[in-house]
């Protein structure tokens, strides 16, 4: 059905039964809701055009297309059997910016956090803020009419549009903005579709009787968000009729965006600040709302308990938790804007004197500046962070949506919280009481037949209560599948009625995104999982029980697409993505296709499966970045693994995997290893042979390795000691690093001891040789348990083998050797994070350093952003009086250990450094220092740069005085 279509469009087209394209059609099965539902087949267009062929497609062949975006959708909006037309990894431009006017055109892709930050030299940006918005895109957001943080002060997604361009049913262009009565009428004249929606709409919103039922049948007026049915009461007395204000919140159901005008507003001042409110209970929190509305606040947002305790947990959040006192039922976040900060703290005092008059909250701390903004990241990881719940219960989106009259929450919450408790279900609750409109979320077993029958009662006996409130079942979410179906009881069945109206004059056969709004199956069909069917049971070797198991881990993932920021947003997770812009290189699509495999193997081959895994350069940003803690690279590992089992090794891998072998057989004649790597013809060709890229350089071996060096060498004995782990990588090839490390330690009075062990066995989890790498991993084990402790640490100087003592050891080793790895681990520390705490306990001081004035540029290495920090670096090499130290913003350099050696992955890898990297290292002036602890890292910033970097250790060693 698809080959003609494919004949004829520029874009990428799936729908074949090819591995890839059976691999694509399983990544687009979902989005961020609990739906699954295979698509035809999938369509990302690179021009207008092609989705004017889709059109045309869709009509002669009677499917329907479901638009997609960033596809973070909580209701299934784009889930669904039809062609999935996926416009964010081409329709991703801005157009045009009016500084004077105060508006912007765009491209549908374009994300809302990218906006801003283009805006930001204009001094304006775009209000709209969803949790998601540092990947959600505008022409989602228009979608499902979103109102995030901000949305009682900007308001939502229709207050801000402008206009739309857009193509009608019939492939014909189109652009909805605002029309005076003259104009109106000229439109109505037209012999076009064009023309008939305005004639019927006309007809449609001037009757009497639809009137009459659009006011009685829709939320009352103080409910700002709305989002079920189509917005007719935006049409309703208005001066200017705007068509794009009925296409917000209409889900892709009545025509195809491909531009917005959007409204923009000056930034605002550059004093912000909060008031965590403290309370015993969560009515406390809410009657504190309504105090904090009456002052004027641009933000009111609520965090439980529930979700405050997996902060406790999760790596990333962790850090944010500075400001949290006590155990509090739920914290009220409350913000305020102001030009100076004598104002802004006149403010918060203001509304925390008016608390404590009502006696609301036990603590008021203000946090200014970027302690605010590591709260709201508090706040944004709601959704992510509920999915660490245990078992098969699961928070789900469901009555997360549901939004009511401000002054009316508490009593509607108090009516919910009956009945949930009725129910006997458990529940957590975030996010805009400043709206009127608490993420709550049930907890529900969707894999029984009782869950999912519990799951439509909990949205039947909410819509009655919300409706007694006279709110919206959806406010920014949508209906999608979800709600879709209790329109008419929300809405009354005159409104229902009218709204097929509308979808029949726009879309008469159903070519877009058909069964949303209207005409929605049944809200418990189609769901991820089978009923009642048994669990599957996997044997690992990585241990995943504190996941439960490796099938649980996959499911953690909530599709909230946080993996799908850019480099402008910043971040590790995920590099893959920032560089190629598509959905199958992001975190979420390998877990997704890692749970449909692990769910059912015969759901998906082995073959689509490695095909999404492809582009993980197992960075570990997923592991402390995604607020699920969800760890592709580990994972990945486990399941390559697998497939050795059945299919054995293959020779690069092997090679690579065996890479401390290779180089200690190289090492016998150093000299000719380095003749052949060193000569660029003869590197080509050797590169060629075993598969790696033949413009990549390779690293080349030390005359000498450094465990051989450091054995000649005087060991002077100090008091103060220290093991260092001699890594495979420092031991052939960073030898000088090794050296100089040495040889500084030796100078500020250490006695360093290189205990016995073996390598790493980083080499082979990168390839997914888990077995060899639990070998090791028991061998190092059972050599270091009884040298190291907090007295005698162990340190390493490649961030990536000596933190998988800290991190895959623990998961390697047997039961027996867990206690043993743990306090390695807890003894285990990279150089510059060892070296910092040394600065903090005085035993290394500034005196022993240069003061002449340089300035570093400091790159990190990804496992260091995942599991360390790279606070410690920066430390240590400010050490020295005058040396400045800046970190390059940049995420994954792109190499990653053997990836950006290979052939079919070298260019990627140089997308990825061309990001952020390479970039900045250009920019500097020779004089400027580069940094970098990962000898992957260095060689990348040669290869992309031509620059040297250097090792903080090498850099600190060379300051001493």
């Amino acid at each position: 059905m698809f080959d003609a279509l494919q004949s004829e469009f520029e874009g990428e087209l799936y729908f074949k039964n090819t591995t890839t394209d059976k691999a694509l059609k399983k990544v687009y099965s979902t989005d961020a809701s609990v739906y699954q539902e295979e698509p035809l087949a999938v369509a990302i267009p690179k021009t207008v055009n092609d989705i004017k062929k889709l059109i045309k497609f869709a009509d002669n062949e009677q499917i329907t297309l479901i638009p997609r975006a960033a596809g973070t959708s909580l209701a299934g909006q784009v889930v669904g059997k039809g062609l999935v037309v996926d416009i964010s990894k081409n329709f991703i431009n801005i157009l045009e910016v009016s500084q004077a006017e105060k508006w912007v055109r765009v491209q549908p892709g374009v994300i809302r956090d990218d906006l801003n930050a283009y805006l930001k030299p204009y001094g304006l940006m775009f209000g709209p803020e969803t949790s998601t918005s540092s990947r959600a895109m505008i022409g989602g957001m228009i979608g499902n009419n979103s109102c995030g943080l901000h949305s009682i002060i900007w308001g939502a997604t229709r207050d801000n549009l402008l206009e739309v361009k857009a193509l009608l049913s019939d492939g014909s262009e189109v652009v909805f903005s605002d029309l005076d009565q003259k104009s109106f009428q000229e439109k109505c004249k037209l012999e076009t579709l064009e023309g008939k929606i305005y004639q019927s709409l006309d007809k449609l919103i001037n009757n009497p009787e639809n009137q009459t039922a659009i006011k009685e049948g829709f939320p009352k007026a103080n409910v700002k968000r709305r989002n079920t049915g189509y917005a007719l009461d935006a049409l309703l007395n208005v001066e200017l009729l705007n068509l794009s204000k009925l296409i917000a919140g209409s889900e892709g159901t009545l025509c195809f965006v491909t531009e917005a005008k959007l409204k923009l507003f000056d930034i605002p001042p550059k004093e912000v600040g909060m008031v965590a409110v403290h309370t015993h209970t969560l009515n406390e929190s809410l009657l504190a709302n309504l105090v904090a509305l009456e002052h004027n606040c641009s933000a009111s947002e609520l965090v439980d308990d529930f979700i405050l305790e997996f902060t406790k947990t999760n790596i990333e959040q962790s850090k944010n938790r500075f400001f949290i006192e006590g155990e509090p039922k739920a914290i009220l976040m409350v913000e305020f804007f102001d030009e100076t900060k004598e104002g802004l703290l006149q403010k918060a005092e203001n509304l925390i004197k008016a608390l404590k008059e009502k006696n609301l909250g036990y603590a008021h701390p203000i946090l200014l500046g970027d302690d605010s903004k590591k709260a709201w990241e508090v706040r944004k990881g709601g959704l992510g962070l509920l999915r660490n719940l245990e078992g098969d219960t699961q928070c789900v989106n469901l009555i997360e949506d549901c939004a009511v009259d401000p002054q009316d929450l508490p009593a509607y919450i108090e009516d919910l919280e009956v009945l949930l408790k009725k129910l006997n279900v458990q529940y957590s609750m975030y996010a805009h009481a400043g709206a009127g409109e608490l993420h709550v979320e049930p907890m529900v077993n969707l894999k029984t037949t009782e869950g999912r029958q519990l799951f439509r009662t909990i949205l039947a006996e909410t819509a009655v209560l919300v409706k007694k409130y006279g709110g919206s079942l959806s406010g920014e979410h949508g209906d999608g599948r979800l709600r879709g179906e209790f329109i008419p009881y929300m809405m009354g069945e005159k409104n229902y009625a009218l709204f097929r109206e509308v979808k029949q004059i726009f879309d008469a056969k159903g070519i877009f995104n058909q069964g949303k709004i209207i005409d929605s199956p049944p809200m418990n069909e189609f769901l991820r999982y089978e009923a009642d069917q048994p669990t599957p049971k996997h044997q690992t070797i990585f241990d995943f029980s504190k996941q439960e198991s490796i099938l649980r881990l996959t499911e953690k993932c909530s599709g909230s697409g946080d993996c799908r920021k850019t480099e402008i947003t910043g971040g590790t997770m995920c590099p893959s993505y920032m560089a190629t812009r598509s959905e199958k290189d992001t975190t979420r699509a390998r877990a997704n296709v890692l749970r449909q495999y692990y769910t059912n193997e015969q759901a998906i081959t082995q073959e689509s499966v490695k095909e999404v895994l492809d582009l993980c350069l197992s960075c570990k940003g997923c592991k402390s970045e995604c607020p699920s803690s969800v760890d592709v690279g580990k994972m990945k590992a486990e399941f390559l693994q697998k497939t050795y089992d059945t299919k054995g090794i293959p020779f690069r891998s092997k090679l690579i995997g065996t890479f401390t072998k290779q180089m200690k057989l190289a090492s016998i004649a150093p000299w000719a290893y380095n003749f052949i790597f060193k000569t660029e013809a003869t590197r080509r060709i050797a590169n060629r042979i075993v598969g790696f890229h033949p413009d990549r350089t390779m690293p080349l071996l030390h005359s000498t390795t450094l465990k051989e060096w450091f054995g000649k060498q005087p060991s002077p004995k100090n008091d103060k000691k220290v093991y260092l782990f001699c890594d495979e990588f420092t031991n052939y090839n960073d030898v000088e690093v090794g050296k100089k490390a040495i040889l500084l330690l030796q100078r500020l009075r250490y006695e360093v001891i290189m205990p016995n062990h073996v390598e790493s066995g980083r080499t082979y989890l990168s390839k997914g040789m888990v077995r060899e790498a639990q070998k090791i991993a028991i061998k190092n084990v059972e050599l270091l348990k009884d040298i190291v402790s907090d007295n005698t640490p162990i340190i390493g100087l490649e961030p990536s083998a000596i933190l998988t003592l800290r991190d895959e050891y623990l998961e390697l080793v047997p039961q027996d050797l867990r206690d043993s790895a743990e306090k390695i681990a807890k003894n285990t520390f990279q150089f510059d994070e060892w070296f910092a705490r040394e600065i903090d306990r005085g035993n290394i001081k500034r005196e022993a350093f240069s003061s002449e004035k340089r300035l570093i540029k400091l790159h990190g290495h990804c496992h260091q952003k995942a599991l360390s920090s790279l606070t410690p670096t920066k430390k240590s090499l400010s050490l020295p009086a005058n040396y400045e130290v800046h970190l390059i913003p940049s995420g994954c350099c792109g190499m990653a250990g053997s990836f950006g050696y290979e052939a079919e992955h070298y260019e990627v890898s140089m997308k990825v450094g061309e990001l952020v990297l390479f970039p900045t290292v250009r920019k500097q002036a020779e004089d400027v220092i580069i940094a970098a602890p990962g000898t992957s890292c260095r060689h990348q910033i040669k290869d992309g740069t031509g620059r040297i970097a250097q090792h903080p250790a090498e850099i600190l060693y060379e300051a001493l005085i």
